[in-house]
């Protein structure tokens, strides 16, 4: 290639800049679009982010393995065919699930959540995640010279902005039909540039060196002598880091989302910190200072297997962020000290992504369905630990290594028993993990039902205890004084739904020729509540389960006409946003009586829900009063009843003011500039306490 002002140079480059720009771009504006849509659909549970993770780190996978192999056909071959399929996949727009998709009942979630995402994203997902590293070989085939790798640094930035931007710039302003309308509009630009970049290249390849059916076996085989090909055992080790690094992710946002705060789109914090190190790692070999996040895993990693435990935000999510975060450094670091020659970069990236494919699977395909408990991130930090003992060398460093697996592992050990070391029941299943304790004290057992850390709902035992209410559904709690003064201001008949199950405990309240209807998504809980609790076989009230989510279960329906309406499900300690938008309030209010009473749970460690139930009351002219209820005041009752805070909801002013509610009914401030939730657009870093 003729020499070229810096200039030219830069126009030459422009090109494959900026399709891997807006490739990588909206590699990561698709994720939270498509996941948002489905988020609800399946319980708001986070492992729907996981599974979402499982799809496009596999699809990466195969998008790096078509790269590599499609090599081999020649650079001319090779751009026909994959201008072809852009053309192609151009027929898949727009990027929108279809609502056939909802699930109806008890439908197995993983398997349908990937097939949802193959048929409605798959093709335009998988054929961006072939351009890194095929413009790169493009350019490399070129060029012949510069450094292509730091192209995955400018790819991974992209992919940031759009990770970042999503909640800040488009969330807040388009909805979601408007949203995928946007990206696929964007795709097919996308399409164009990369077409007129494939052009260009095969024209530049000509110009310099003749045709390019001639030119490839040199580039693929002839030069080899200059920079042997990779050995397997080097490959292994990409695979082995990249695979860690995206098991810490996983481990990591499961851990926070599940049981230190249950905040959808926490996730966007980890990933973050997981592209930054891809960014400075893969931008140039003086931001990965090797002794410096060696020596930092020191310390860190012991430290994170000793809070597992540990329930504060303040000090946990710091820590395991910070954690994270140097973990991906020592991770991507190493992966990019031990990068090939360009001419093999194909190959890189596609242990590189078979990496990050499996580690997506272990967290969120094998471990929820080999161990009990949240156990994969106790294993996470001693297979990190054993990895940086192994990158150490010295008698005195491989034993500060041997220290640090031995110190992690004690603690990950200790934390697996304090979590499972009480427990009468312990399952697992997609929607997180139900475990059952006895306590007993003065000769009262009391049975709880926690899900993540919170309790959900328990039982006193013995037959002088049989179905009394407690724990959030006490005599004092909102549910026991709403009741109770229903009972004397409407004795009559009455149907009462409950979305969210735990342990039954609100059938306690049922009297002969109610209807009690519980909508429970997750099969685990009814089984176990079937099996560990009386309160459904003990009430004189008809009651039934009806599993699925209960928003989707409502939509079906034709209107109930509940008396009370109860909104109670939570995934760790967060009720899933679907359930507190404007749209799911018309459905609540669809399915009311015209005096009935919606009841929210709002107990919750750290997200105010007070002023967003209070704005959804007041849009379809209901009035909302809290109810506070601190037993820990009582004496003895402490043991088995629990602080919480229950918004009643309704039109009834017969029953606002009766005395059992007014005496504790307490006014919900307004916080005018928080807009109204709904399904397109809700802000939970609003409304943390």
């Amino acid at each position: 290639m003729s020499a070229q002002s810096p200039a030219a140079t830069a126009a030459a480059i422009l090109p494959y800049a900026l399709t891997i720009f807006v490739s990588a771009f909206l590699l990561f504006l698709v994720q939270p679009i498509i996941a948002k849509q489905i988020l609800p659909w399946f319980g708001g549970s986070s492992a729907v982010w996981t599974t979402c993770l499982v799809f496009f780190q596999s699809t990466l996978l195969a998008g790096y393995a078509y790269a590599d192999i499609t090599r081999r056909l020649g650079q001319r071959r090779q751009a026909i065919l994959h201008v072809a399929l852009m053309v192609i996949s151009l027929a898949s727009l727009p990027i929108l699930a279809s609502e056939a998709w909802k699930p109806s009942g008890d439908e197995e979630p993983i398997g349908r959540i990937l097939l949802l995402l193959t048929l409605t994203i798959g093709l335009p997902y998988f054929l961006l995640s072939t351009t890194t590293p095929l413009l790169q070989t493009w350019y490399w085939q070129r060029f012949r010279s510069g450094v292509p790798y730091r192209l995955f640094a400018l790819s991974n930035f992209a992919s940031l902005l759009a990770l970042l931007g999503f909640p800040v710039l488009f969330e807040p302003w388009l909805d979601l039909s408007q949203l995928g309308w946007g990206w696929s509009a964007i795709y097919g630009g996308f399409v164009a540039v990369c077409a007129a970049t494939a052009w260009l290249s095969l024209r530049a390849v000509r110009d310099n060196a003749g045709a390019d059916d001639a030119r490839e076996p040199a580039a693929a085989g002839g030069e080899a002598g200059a920079s042997a090909a990779p050995s397997l055992a080097l490959q292994f080790q990409w695979l082995a880091l990249s695979a860690m690094g995206s098991v810490m992710l996983l481990a990591i946002s499961n851990h926070i989302t599940q049981n230190i705060a249950s905040v959808p789109f926490m996730w966007v914090v980890p990933l973050s910190l997981y592209l930054i190190t891809f960014i400075l790692c893969f931008d140039h070999p003086r931001w990965y200072v090797r002794g410096l996040y060696i020596g930092l895993l020191v310390p860190l990693l012991p430290l994170m297997a000793w809070k597992i435990p540990s329930l504060s935000l303040s000090v946990a999510a710091p820590l395991y962020l910070v954690g994270l975060f140097v973990s991906c450094m020592f991770c991507h670091g190493e992966m990019a000290r031990l990068k090939p020659d360009p001419r093999h970069l194909t190959r890189f990236y596609l242990m590189m992504s078979v990496g990050g494919a499996l580690g997506a699977v272990l967290i969120a395909i094998v471990a929820p369905l080999t161990l009990e408990g949240y156990f994969e991130l106790n294993i996470s930090l001693v297979a990190l630990a054993l990895l940086v003992m192994m990158q150490m060398s010295g008698a005195l460093p491989l034993a500060v290594g041997l220290g640090v697996v031995f110190g992690t592992a004690w603690y990950s050990t200790k934390g697996v028993l304090e979590y499972s070391g009480d427990m009468r029941v312990m399952e697992r299943d997609f929607y997180g993990v139900v475990r059952i304790r006895d306590r007993e004290h003065d000769d009262v057992t009391y049975r709880a039902m926690l899900h993540g850390s919170i309790i959900h709902g328990g039982q006193l035992l013995g037959e002088r205890f049989r179905g009394v209410p407690s724990d959030y559904f006490s005599a004092t709690s909102g549910y026991g004084r709403m009741f109770a003064a229903l009972d004397e201001i409407d004795p009559g008949e009455r149907k009462v739904g409950v979305i969210g199950l735990g342990a039954g405990v609100v059938a306690a309240y049922g009297r002969r020729g109610d209807e009690m209807v519980f909508y429970e998504i997750s099969p685990k809980v009814i089984e176990i509540e079937r099996r560990e609790f009386t309160f459904l076989r003990d009430t004189p009230a008809k009651t039934s389960v009806i599993i699925g989510d209960g928003r989707l279960s409502l939509e079906r329906e034709a209107p109930r006409g509940y008396k009370v309406l109860g909104i109670d499900a939570f995934s760790g300690d967060s009720i899933p946003m679907h359930l507190i938008t404007r749209e799911a309030m018309a459905l609540y209010v669809r399915h009311l009586a015209p005096d009935g009473v919606i009841m929210f749970q709002a107990t919750n460690r750290y997200i105010d829900l007070m002023p967003v139930i209070k704005r959804l009351a007041a849009e379809f002219g209901f009035e909302a009063v809290l109810v506070s209820d601190n037993p820990g005041d009582l004496r003895g009752a402490a043991y088995w009843n629990s602080s919480t805070d229950q918004v009643i909801v309704t039109r009834n002013k017969a029953l606002l003011a009766h005395p059992r509610l007014a005496e504790a009914a307490q006014a919900i401030a307004d916080r005018p500039e928080l807009p109204t939730f709904t399904d397109s657009h809700h802000n939970l870093f609003r409304i943390l306490k």
